[in-house]
C-alpha cells in the first residue's frame, strides 16, 4: 500500500458551455481570486490552471492590476500555467490550429514567467495519433490526460507513441481530472477515505505515490484545503501539495512499460462522447472555412505582399483556437453559446479574408482590369478552374482565355445575366432623384460607360470596365435639368448593363504562384486546345475519361474510376430517428428507417467541355419528429426534396457532389452511404497529420455504448472508396464493412439526456438545445468520390483531398485596360510523395531577420524524400516553437529526408 499522497489543487475551467462566455467568466474572475488569495496566504499551496491560457488571459483582461500577483506565483512556482492556448477538441480542427494553439500558449506563459513543460489534456473527448510527436517537437516530454486511454493499460502512466515514433511519459488519470475530491468530502476524515482510495487503487500506483487531483469544473478549491491536508497527513501516509509538474518530475518513481501508438479513442476508462462530431453541423463548416481562409490570407501574405498583416492573422488565429474549444466547436452548448462560437469563427473568416485580398490587390495591380489574377493557394503547379464574369459574346461566337505566354484555353460559358437593371416611368420633376443613386461613376454596382439623354428619356449603359473615357456627374446633372426643364411630362428612364455572362476558365498556375489572362474571342480551332480530356453529359451520365457517373433510377450513382473500378449505389440516403443528445447518438427503440424516396427527377445543368454537371431530386417522407415518448417516430411526415449536385471537371479523377435539403423534421440522422464492391473490415481517415486505420468495432468497458462512429477531416478511405471531405465529419462501416456511411446530419434537441440508451451517465445537465434541431435550415454538404482498388496511396488521396478543398484564388485586375498582362510567377514549390504541406507563413527573428516557414508532414509509413524550391537561399530547421535546431545552405533547392510520418518545420530565407 502507498505511504504518501500527492494533492494537485486545480480547476477544470470550461471557458464556454451551458452558459456562454462572459457568464461564465464573471464566474472565472471570482475563482481566481480566491485561487491568489489563498496561495498569498498560505506558502504551501500550489494551483494548477487547467493547462490553457486562456482562462489567464480572460482573468487579466477584467483584473490588469493583477498581473504581477500572477507574475510573482508563477516565478515561484506555485501556479502552473500553459502550455496550450485553449483545451481543445483535437479531431475537431486542424493540425495545424493544434500547433498554433499550443505556439500562441507558450508564449502567453512566457510572457508571465514561463509554461508548464506538461501536455496537459485533461478533458477532449479522445486523443489525435500525432499529439505525442507535436508535443515532442515542441520539447515536451510529458502528457497527462483522461479519456480514450485502452484498457491494456493498467498503471497509471504510459508510453505513447505517434505514427512517427516519437513518444511522451503520459500520466494517466483513470479516475478523472477530479479523482482527489471524493477523498474531501468531509474534510476531518481525510486521512481514513484517502487510505481506502490507495488501498482500492494501489495496483495502478505501484511505487509511486497517490495522485489526488484537487479540483473540479468551475470552482476554486476551498481556501482551508492545505489546512485540512497538513491536518490530515501522517506518517502512514504522507501528503504533500503540488503542482501537476511538480507531482511528475519530483513524485514519481516508477519505470513505465506500458506502450500505446496512436490515437487515443477507447471507451474504457471514460466516455469520449463521440456524438459531438456531428451535431450542429454548421459549426464544423465554419471551422474549416476559417482555417482554409486563414491558410491562404498566410500564404498570399508571406508571399506576394509587402505589408506584414501578423498583427490580423494573429487576431483571427486567437478567435479560431478560442472556438476550438472541447465544448465550443463541438456543439454541446446552449443555442447562445453556439451562435457567440459560430460569429467567432465568422470574424476570424473576415479578418483573415481581409488580409488575403489585400495581398491579392497588389499584384492585381499589375494586370490590366480587362483581365484576371489567379493564385495557387497550393505549392504545386496545376490546372484549376477559375469562375469569372466576361462581357457576354455574340451567338455562335467562341471565347478564348489567353494567358501572358500567348497560350489559349477554351472558355465555358454557364450563365448569362439580365441586361436590363432597371426600367422605369416618372415625372420630369423627379429625375433628380434618380440622379442621386450615381456616385460619382458607380450606379447599381457598375460604373457608367456612357448614357442617352434624349426628350422624354434618359439611358444609361453601365460596364464592369468602361471604355468610352471620362464621366463628369457635374455635366450629367446640368443636362438632364435642362432637358427636364424643356419637356416636362413623362420620362423613361432606363438602366442597361452590357451583356455579361459566368465562364470558367482553365488555367495553368505554377506552384504557390500566380498566373493572368483575359478572355476574349477567337476562332474555334484556338478554342478547342486544351490538355484534358473534356467533360462530357447525356441525358443521365457525365463523364470526363477519368471518372463516369451514371444515375440510376433511384437516384443513386454509379461511379466508374480509371482503373475499372465501379461503386454502385452511391448518395443511398438512409434516414433515421435520434433520441440521444449533442453528445451522443441513440436510436429510439422502435426506429423508423427511411432509404427509398417518393420520386426521383434528373435534370441536365451543364455540359462541358470543362464542367458537366447533373442535379437530382429526390423526395422523401421523413418523420416529423419523436414521439413524446422519444421512443417512436411519429407517424406524421413531412415531404422533404433532397438536390444532389452532381459534377464531373476536365482532369479531375473524382466526382464532385453536393447535396443540399431544408430541414423541417427533428430528432434525426441522415446518413449518405456508399456501398463497396468487397465488404472492408478496415477504414482509413486523414486529419491531424495522420491517416488513422480504425476496424469495424470501437473498445468499450466503461458507461457508454461503444458506437465505432469515427472522425475524418480530409478524406475517409474503405476498400475501393475514397470520399475526400470539405470538414470534418463522422463515418462509419455498417453492414458488416459492406457500406461506408457520411453523416450529413444530426438534428437534436438537448445538451443531455438524463436517460440515455447507450450511455449509462448523464454527460451534463439535461437543457433544452432547440437550435441543435437545425429546424428551417438548409444543411448543405460537399465531397468528392474517387473509386480507385489501389488504396488511398494508389489513389493519391492526401493531394487530392488538398486540390479539393483548396480552390484558386480569383481576383480582378486594377492596372489600365488592355496593357500587357504581366509574366506568371512562382512561389514556394514543394515536390515529393504523400506530402502535405500544412502551412507557409511569414516569420521574422530578431536576430536572422524575415523568412518564410514551411510546415511539413510525410503522410506516410515509409516516409518520403522532399525538394523544396524558390527565392531562397538558406534554411534553417526549426521545432514547432520556433526555435532552430539546424541551419543548411542552400544553392539549388532544399532537399529534405522525412521519416514515416514525420512533422518537419524550416524557414528559409
Amino acid at each position: 500500500m502507498q505511504n504518501s499522497a500527492v494533492f494537485v489543487p486545480h480547476f477544470h475551467w470550461d471557458r464556454e458551455w451551458y452558459e456562454p462566455f462572459q457568464v461564465f467568466r464573471h464566474r472565472l474572475v471570482t475563482a481566481l481570486d480566491t485561487v491568489l488569495e489563498t496561495a498569498e496566504a498560505n506558502p504551501d499551496f500550489r494551483f494548477t490552471v487547467d493547462g490553457q491560457m486562456a482562462a489567464i488571459e480572460d482573468y487579466l483582461e477584467m483584473r490588469p492590476e493583477n498581473r504581477d500577483r500572477v507574475v510573482a506565483l508563477v516565478a515561484d512556482g506555485r501556479l502552473a500555467i500553459g502550455p496550450w492556448l485553449i483545451l481543445l477538441d483535437e479531431f475537431l480542427c486542424s493540425g495545424e490550429t493544434i500547433v498554433r494553439n499550443l505556439q500562441m500558449g507558450w508564449a502567453a506563459a512566457a510572457d508571465l514567467g514561463g509554461s508548464m513543460p506538461i501536455g496537459y489534456l485533461p478533458d477532449m473527448f479522445g486523443h489525435v495519433a500525432q499529439m505525442p510527436q507535436i508535443l515532442a517537437r515542441a520539447g515536451i516530454e510529458h502528457a497527462a490526460l483522461w479519456r480514450g486511454v485502452p484498457g491494456s493499460v493498467d498503471g497509471h502512466a504510459f508510453r505513447w507513441r505517434a505514427p512517427d515514433g516519437s513518444e511522451v511519459r503520459t500520466e494517466f488519470l483513470f479516475d478523472g481530472y477530479d479523482n482527489g475530491l471524493d477523498v474531501l468530502l468531509v474534510p476531518d476524515h481525510i486521512r481514513r477515505a484517502l487510505g481506502e482510495y490507495a488501498e482500492m487503487t494501489a495496483e495502478r500506483w505501484g511505487d509511486d505515490p497517490v495522485l489526488a487531483m484537487a479540483g473540479t469544473d468551475h470552482n476554486a478549491p476551498d481556501p482551508q484545503l492545505a489546512t485540512w491536508l497538513r491536518r490530515a497527513s501522517s506518517d502512514k501516509l504522507a501528503i504533500t501539495i503540488a503542482t501537476l509538474d511538480e507531482y511528475i518530475r519530483e513524485h514519481v518513481r516508477d519505470e513505465v512499460s506500458a506502450l500505446v501508438t496512436g490515437e487515443l479513442r477507447s471507451h474504457v476508462r471514460g466516455n469520449i462522447l463521440p456524438g459531438v462530431l456531428s451535431v450542429r453541423l454548421a459549426l464544423k463548416q465554419r471551422m474549416a472555412v476559417a482555417e482554409r481562409t486563414i491558410d491562404h490570407a498566410e500564404r498570399m501574405n508571406a508571399q506576394w505582399s509587402q505589408r506584414d498583416d501578423s498583427p490580423f492573422l494573429l487576431l483571427a488565429w486567437h478567435k479560431i483556437i478560442e472556438s476550438s474549444a472541447h465544448d465550443s466547436v463541438v456543439g454541446s452548448g446552449t443555442d447562445e453559446t453556439a451562435d457567440q462560437v459560430e460569429a467567432r469563427l465568422a470574424e476570424a473568416t473576415h479578418a483573415a479574408r481581409a488580409v488575403r485580398d489585400a495581398a491579392l490587390a497588389e499584384p492585381a495591380a499589375l494586370v490590366p482590369s480587362d483581365g484576371y489574377l489567379i493564385a495557387n493557394p497550393l505549392p504545386f503547379p496545376r490546372t484549376a478552374l477559375a469562375e469569372v464574369e466576361v462581357a457576354a459574346p455574340p451567338e455562335a461566337t467562341v471565347l478564348v482565355a489567353t494567358a501572358a505566354d500567348g497560350s489559349a484555353h477554351p472558355v465555358q460559358l454557364i450563365s448569362k445575366a439580365p441586361t436590363v437593371l432597371s426600367d422605369e416611368h416618372m415625372d420630369a420633376s423627379q429625375l433628380e432623384r434618380v440622379l442621386r443613386r450615381i456616385h460619382r461613376r458607380e450606379l447599381f454596382g457598375r460604373l457608367i460607360d456612357h448614357y442617352e439623354l434624349t426628350p422624354g428619356s434618359l439611358v444609361f449603359h453601365l460596364a464592369e470596365v468602361p471604355t468610352s473615357g471620362p464621366f463628369d456627374l457635374l455635366i450629367l446633372r446640368r443636362q438632364v435639368a435642362a432637358a427636364a426643364a424643356a419637356h416636362p411630362g413623362e420620362w423613361r428612364v432606363l438602366t442597361l448593363e452590357e451583356a455579361r455572362a459566368s465562364a470558367l476558365v482553365p488555367v495553368d498556375v505554377p506552384a504557390s504562384g500566380l498566373a493572368s489572362f483575359r478572355v476574349e474571342p477567337s476562332d474555334r480551332t484556338a478554342a478547342q486546345s486544351t490538355t484534358f480530356a473534356p467533360a462530357t453529359a447525356t441525358a443521365r451520365a457525365l463523364s470526363n475519361g477519368l471518372v463516369e457517373v451514371r444515375i440510376a433510377a433511384d437516384g443513386t450513382l454509379d461511379v466508374a474510376g480509371a482503373d475499372g473500378t465501379v461503386l454502385h449505389g452511391v448518395g443511398r440516403l438512409i434516414d433515421g430517428g435520434d433520441r440521444g443528445d449533442s453528445y451522443n447518438y441513440a436510436p429510439p427503440a422502435q426506429d423508423v428507417l427511411v432509404s427509398q424516396p417518393t420520386e426521383v427527377t434528373v435534370e441536365l445543368l451543364e455540359n462541358g467541355p470543362l464542367r458537366s454537371r447533373m442535379r437530382v431530386t429526390r423526395v422523401y417522407a421523413w418523420p416529423a419528429a419523436l414521439s413524446s415518448e422519444r421512443d417512436v417516430r411519429s407517424s406524421q411526415t413531412v415531404p422533404t426534396p433532397v438536390e444532389t449536385l452532381v459534377e464531373v471537371r476536365a482532369g479531375e479523377p473524382f466526382v464532385r457532389v453536393s447535396t443540399s435539403f431544408l430541414n423541417q423534421c427533428a430528432d434525426h440522422r441522415l446518413r449518405f452511404h456508399v456501398p463497396l464492391p468487397e465488404p472492408a473490415a478496415v477504414s482509413a481517415s486523414a486529419g491531424q497529420f495522420a491517416v488513422t486505420e480504425r476496424g469495424l468495432t470501437a473498445e468499450g468497458g466503461w458507461g457508454e455504448y461503444p458506437i465505432p462512429t469515427f472522425p475524418a477531416s480530409s478524406f475517409v478511405s474503405a476498400g475501393a472508396a475514397h470520399v475526400l471531405l470539405d470538414h470534418a465529419t463522422e463515418y462509419e462501416l455498417v453492414g458488416d464493412g459492406s457500406e461506408l456511411a457520411i453523416t450529413l446530419l444530426r438534428a437534436i434537441g438537448s445538451i443531455s439526456v438524463n436517460i440515455h440508451p447507450l450511455r449509462d451517465e448523464p454527460a451534463a445537465s439535461e437543457i433544452p438545445a432547440p437550435g441543435a434541431q437545425d429546424l428551417g435550415v438548409r444543411i448543405e454538404n460537399r465531397f468528392a468520390v474517387v473509386p480507385s482498388a489501389t488504396g488511398w496511396q494508389g489513389a493519391n488521396a492526401v493531394a487530392l483531398a488538398e486540390d479539393f478543398r483548396n480552390d484558386v484564388l480569383v481576383a480582378r485586375g486594377t492596372a489600365p485596360a488592355e496593357g500587357h498582362l504581366p509574366p506568371d510567377a512562382t512561389g514556394v514549390q514543394v515536390d515529393g510523395a504523400d506530402i502535405l504541406v500544412s502551412s507557409i507563413r511569414r516569420v521574422a527573428d530578431d536576430d536572422r531577420g524575415a523568412g518564410t516557414e514551411v510546415r511539413l508532414v510525410a503522410m506516410s509509413d515509409t516516409g518520403s524524400t522532399v525538394r523544396v524550391t524558390g527565392a531562397f537561399t538558406e534554411a534553417t530547421t526549426v521545432d514547432l516553437l520556433g526555435r532552430p535546431l539546424s541551419a543548411t545552405p542552400v544553392t539549388d533547392g532544399l532537399e529534405l529526408a522525412l521519416g514515416p510520418w514525420e512533422i518537419r518545420t524550416v524557414v528559409v530565407r
